[in-house]
């Protein structure tokens, strides 16, 4: 759309054609801002703005060379430089100063008087008054007749006079129900003074004085405990009564007591504390559950990290910082079989399959056959193991696949997994062909893997690093796996190899996870005290947060048959609750601490280190930095 305006007709000069002098008109030069032309002539042409514009460079050399420049001014409309006059630069200069622009002005000329003060006989103007003056107006006799019908009808009341003189009431009188205080309900009127006793008489009863005993007494008391704020005196007649000493200080006091006081009563709330306790069943109703020390296993020499029973509640396996692995009879408490790996054991796991026998210990990953139990079972388990074909195509894997032979193979080795670093943790999947190890290293990628036994493959599920893994877990019944990193808790889907969720724990530090048997609940402990309860199908934030223990937490478990969970702390105690879930969504799990089970001695800040149950008893193992097993029941 083409803007038109108003042009000034083109003036003649002698200049060439190409001089774009503004013919546009009054119009304001930012409507051609973005545009190559700033207007158009009489013809209806374009008229282009100049090709060049001055940049800084030749601003600067121009500041620099021409005289004029402190008196040259850029106009937009004709986009062309002015050298301004003397006049002109003068006029500028007094409009800064704050002058008038005229130099002739003369701003203090004298004032001329239109009106005489004098009063004069005659009008100034004789003018005949208006007709309309002498009517009365229709539309005020309407409003004055309306005013006068409300005053007569009491709508509108004058005005009641100001009352200049200053008005008080007594602020601790007698407080009745009509006065400004006595309205409202929570004000307590201010206590009234005693009347004064034959105590304060100039001549009081002698029993009403003070021995000297007495007086001591009341001297040394302090001003709060004393019956009498002053000494009984006795004076022979009323005029040797010396002035009050205290006279104005108690004035001040009262004075305080008056206006100081928060004289409001105070709504309180009367709840029976009984009430604020949740309504939770009796410990002796959710019997049976681990009460009493039946047990203890002595052997290790140093640390019992680890603990795990066998499948069938039989065999106990324990690994220690004193390089060995232990094989336990769990009801006589003798240990069967002590093997030596060369290091540190941090953790073990009995292989939940009951058909197979096997025990993975993490040191690079040993898997052992500790030759204990039903016979049959442990020859099917060295068969399956013998029973592998490698493939054709022997894929790279990050660990590597070794048979134990000769001596080791004696000592119950059979198979060994070298990882590239040290293993924290091992677990196993339910079926009992899966097994998982955690490598905690921020700086890789390479935290958690997979293998499968039958197949001897290794698998990393991870490409991306999401933190520090602390523990990993399978799900007991779906193909879910829970990673923990040191905040939150992730689980994945492994057959479509997603994230299904990530759980807020709240905790400064995982320090251990378990799954309940059902799958849809779980429980994390962690460094800062905490032990957090997660309902999958309500929330991603923990459903209950449990603050028993004093130190930092190192183990947490679930009873596979029973509705039980412990935690282990560094405070040397295993704290054993009732946790019952209900197979009707609606009904949320019912958590009862039940019993707290003491035995083991703190070592080095160290108390328990891992707790595990007995798979059909209703039993608990702990094992503690005092280098003891300890089986509750």
């Amino acid at each position: 759309m083409m803007r038109l305006s108003v042009s000034r007709p083109e003036k003649l000069y002698s200049t060439p054609i190409t001089d774009i002098r503004n013919t546009v008109g009054n119009v304001p030069m930012e409507w051609y801002q973005d545009y190559p032309h700033i207007g158009y002539n009489l013809d209806g042409k374009k008229i282009f703005k100049p090709i060049r514009n001055k940049d800084e460079l030749d601003e600067f050399l121009d500041k620099m060379e021409n005289p004029d420049y402190w008196r040259t001014v850029h106009d937009k409309t004709t986009a062309s430089d002015i050298r301004l006059t003397d006049e002109q630069v003068d006029l500028v200069h007094r409009l800064q100063k704050g002058q008038f622009g005229d130099v002739n002005f003369n701003e203090y000329e004298p004032s001329v008087d239109f009106f005489t003060n004098e009063v004069m006989i005659h009008p100034v103007t004789n003018r005949p008054q208006d007709k309309r003056s002498f009517i009365p107006s229709l539309i005020e006799k309407e409003k004055v007749s309306k005013l006068v019908h409300a005053i007569k009808m009491g709508w509108i009341k004058p005005r009641k006079p100001k009352e200049t003189t200053p008005q008080y009431y007594d602020l601790w009188a007698k407080e009745d129900p009509n006065a400004i205080l006595g309205r409202h309900k929570m004000h307590v009127p201010a206590p009234k003074m005693r009347l004064p006793g034959h105590e304060e008489s100039y001549n009081p009863p002698p029993e009403y004085l003070l021995t000297e005993e007495e007086r001591l007494v009341w001297e040394q008391q302090d001003a709060e405990d004393r019956k009498l704020p002053f000494l009984p005196q006795k004076h022979s007649c009323l005029r040797a009564v010396p002035a009050f000493s205290r006279f104005i200080h108690e004035r001040f006091e009262r004075c305080l007591d008056l206006y100081l006081c928060p004289r409001q009563r105070k709504m309180r709330v009367n709840v029976n504390p009984e009430d604020l306790i949740p309504k939770l069943p009796k410990p002796k109703d959710l019997q049976p559950f681990p009460t009493t020390m039946s047990l203890v296993y002595r052997g290790h020499t140093s640390l019992v990290r680890s603990i795990s029973a066998s499948p069938t509640g039989q065999w106990l396996v324990s690994g220690s910082d004193d390089f060995t692995v232990r094989f336990w009879e769990v009801n006589t408490g003798r240990c069967m079989k002590t093997l030596e790996v060369g290091g540190a054991v941090k953790s073990v796991a009995w292989n939940p399959n009951p058909a197979v026998c096997l025990v993975a210990v993490e040191r690079t990953v040993l898997l052992l056959n500790p030759s204990l139990g039903d016979r049959l079972v442990v020859s099917s388990t060295d068969q399956l193991i013998t029973a592998y074909e490698p493939p054709e195509e022997d894929k790279e894997q990050a660990v590597t696949w070794a048979l134990s032979e000769g001596l080791e193979h004696n000592m119950g080795h059979r198979l060994t997994l070298t990882h590239p670093k040290a293993v924290k943790q091992v677990v196993w999947h339910g079926k009992g062909d899966y097994l998982s190890s955690v490598m905690p290293d921020n700086s890789s990628n390479l935290q958690v893997l997979i293998h499968q036994v039958s197949k001897r493959r290794t698998q990393n599920p991870f490409r991306k690093n999401k933190g520090l893994v602390q523990c990993v877990s399978f799900h007991p019944l779906r193909p879910y796996f829970f990673v923990a990193t040191q905040r939150y808790v992730r689980v994945y889907n492994l057959i479509k190899q997603e994230l299904t969720k990530k759980l807020m724990t709240n905790c400064k530090w995982i320090s251990s996870m378990a799954i309940h048997p059902g799958g849809d609940n779980l429980i994390c402990g962690s460094y800062d005290c905490r032990l957090a309860w997660f309902d999958l199908d309500l929330s991603t934030k923990p459903y209950k947060m449990l603050r028993h223990h004093k130190k930092a937490l190192r183990g947490v478990a679930y009873h596979r048959n029973y509705p039980l969970f412990a935690s282990g702390a560094d405070d040397g105690s295993v704290i054993v609750c009732h946790g019952m879930v209900y197979n009707d969504l609606l009904q949320n799990p019912l958590i009862v601490p039940v019993k707290v089970l003491k035995g083991h001695q703190i070592t080095h800040d160290l108390g328990v280190l891992d707790v595990t149950f007995h798979p059909t008893q209703p039993w608990v193992f702990s094992s503690g930095a005092d280098t003891t097993i300890r089986l509750f029941t």
